[in-house]
């Protein structure tokens, strides 16, 4: 006999999935420039081992390690409207409510991998997801 029988079937190639590595974003709030010009839109990319080490070795953030949240910040948001040079002086700049949304965005993306969020109508109880990237009312 010179057949050979294997107990695996066969494997099928599975569709490839995409991978995503920006995200376009609405910030509450926005930035203000030097100019008084509020910048809302922006991208953030997905993070590297690279973005989660070099700002452990930041001087900045040695000094005050709250300050991690701001350099890691400032290597991932790769514009916030017209600014495409995003530095740790913009990410301080920020609101606070724009600080937390992009920390909230930061997780969301390089932990799940997406913007969504599972959510409930108070009034219905209806479950449903919602992009918590933002966008303006009517857009998908």
């Amino acid at each position: 006999m010179t057949g050979v029988v294997s107990a695996d079937p066969p494997r099928r190639a599975e569709p490839r999935r995409e991978l995503r590595t920006e995200f376009a974003f609405e910030l509450p709030r926005g930035y203000v420039d030097d100019a008084g010009v509020t910048h809302t839109a922006g991208t953030m990319r997905l993070a590297t081992a690279r973005d989660e080490l070099v700002p452990l070795r930041d001087d900045r953030v040695r000094e005050n390690p709250a300050y991690l949240t701001v350099v890691l910040l400032a290597r991932v948001v790769t514009r916030l409207g017209d600014v495409t040079d995003v530095h740790a002086g913009v990410i301080e700049n920020l609101f606070a409510a724009d600080l937390a949304f992009l920390q909230d965005l930061y997780r969301r993306v390089n932990s799940e991998g997406h913007t969504r969020a599972g959510v409930q109508c108070p009034q219905c109880g209806h479950g449903f997801a919602v992009d918590v990237a933002g966008g303006r009312l009517g857009e998908s």
